[in-house]
């Protein structure tokens, strides 16, 4: 008998039992839209984590300044903070550098004609474009002459650049901060935007970046830009030593190491400096982003444990139920066995039969549980606000088992059925 008519006679006999078949196929269609959902779920964690490493930079340690409470009396006191000193201690005393960039943030108003805009302020140095990892789309980043004189220019993250000049060049504008003008003269590549964003981990919206030469931010604006609970640093919170050491402050240093394998080596160091310098007051925190994605990916593997559980738990209660239909169904058509094998079937014609019609059962539920595991995934990225990416694999792999389910707990029955003696089964009513 071709496989073709097996198929259509399991189609046959399943249709006659439409209900209690596809309350059977519940486990596998359930069972195959978990797999798709919790794989989609593993491999949109797994890109974010890769996007994340490289918006922060696979080599870099970031550090950040704290502020803490204190009084005259306080430790705190004592510690000018996260300052260009500590650049230079680290810079002469750690291996293993290849580059140190600092930067100092604040938020603020810009104003571009009648636009009036919020952003985020970073000053900084000119090894920024290469120690995140930023192209420039137009332009090109200020250079050592624009930081030696405290040039007002800037270059412009993508959001600010769509949100002022739309599809107009921006080169050569000039936006105001408070009483000054500033000249644009680059704009950085759309960076893409990580689910849950927070400054604490170094992530936020970098595309409504101002990039500014830090010395500018440090000498000339200081009385222009509101402090806010939201920047990493308050201008006027930082040192309250002097003057001098209020204008070496940085609201961060980020250290980009020669390889990944002396990360943990260099972070060492650093927190030893730190604590040397700082007074052992601990006013800043040392970010590795490969410790952060380690974690994260610690916190998505126990998740896809508990999704592969209740998936196989619902693939085995799929497979029981095929068995257990499969068993019914045999029970129910045993003389219909016995006519077959007395007017020449073999055995293998019978156990073919059965199998083909626990693979039909496999096959459709793997379909609909494909058609389910797209339905679970749109719910869970627009409802738990997570990203989620299905591949051909995932389908593949998810379709795969599904039938294998089939094939194994098909088998039993189709066993039983095949080894029925003839003349017994004629004889049943």
């Amino acid at each position: 008998m071709k496989k073709l008519d097996l198929f259509k006679i399991g189609l046959e006999e399943l249709g006659a039992n439409k209900l209690r078949t596809f309350l059977t196929m519940l486990g596998i269609i359930f069972g195959v839209g978990s797999v798709i959902a919790m794989l989609s779920i593993g491999e949109g964690a797994r890109r974010e984590t890769l996007e994340q490493i490289e918006l922060l930079g696979s080599n870099n340690i970031i550090i950040k300044s704290e502020k803490l409470e204190g009084g005259a009396n306080k430790p705190t006191s004592f510690s000018p903070g996260l300052t260009i000193d500590d650049l230079t201690a680290i810079k002469n005393i750690c291996p293993f550098i290849h580059s140190l960039t600092p930067q100092r943030d604040a938020i603020g108003k810009i104003v571009y004609k009648s636009n009036i805009l919020d952003a985020n302020f970073i000053g900084t140095t000119t090894d920024y474009p290469n120690t995140f990892n930023s192209n420039l789309e137009a332009g090109s980043f200020f250079n050592k002459q624009h930081i030696d004189q405290y040039s007002n220019v800037c270059v412009i993250g993508a959001d600010i650049k769509t949100q002022l000049f739309k599809y107009k060049n921006p080169i050569d504008e000039k936006i105001k901060i408070g009483d000054l003008w500033f000249k644009i003269i680059g704009v950085i590549s759309t960076k893409k935007n990580i689910v849950g964003n927070s400054p604490n981990t170094g992530f936020r919206n970098f595309n409504q970046d101002i990039y500014i030469p830090l010395s500018t931010m440090n000498y000339k604006m200081d009385k222009y830009i509101d402090p806010s609970e939201k920047t990493e640093i308050s201008w006027q919170d930082v040192g309250k030593i002097a003057n001098a050491v209020d204008r070496k402050a940085i609201s961060q240093l980020t250290v980009k190491v020669t390889s990944d394998d002396k990360i943990v080596i260099v972070a060492d160091v650093i927190k030893r400096i730190l604590t040397r310098k700082h007074y052992e007051v601990k006013d800043y925190r040392i970010i590795i982003p490969e410790e952060i994605m380690a974690q994260k990916q610690k916190t998505q593997n126990i998740f896809n444990v508990v999704m592969g559980a209740i998936a196989g738990i619902s693939l085995l209660v799929g497979g029981i139920g095929i068995m257990n239909i499969m068993l019914a169904n045999i029970m129910e058509r045993t003389r219909e066995i016995g006519i077959r094998r007395a007017v020449g079937a073999t055995r293998q014609n019978v156990l073919n039969q059965f199998i083909f019609e626990a693979l039909t059962i496999s096959f459709i539920g793997g379909l609909l549980g494909i058609l389910t595991g797209f339905i679970l995934t749109s719910i869970i990225s627009n409802y738990a606000d997570w990203r989620t990416i299905i591949t051909p694999s995932s389908i593949i792999l998810a379709f795969f088992v599904s039938v294998m389910v089939g094939f194994i707990f098909g088998s039993y029955p189709a066993k039983k059925a095949a080894e029925k003696d003839p003349i017994d089964a004629l004889r049943y009513e």
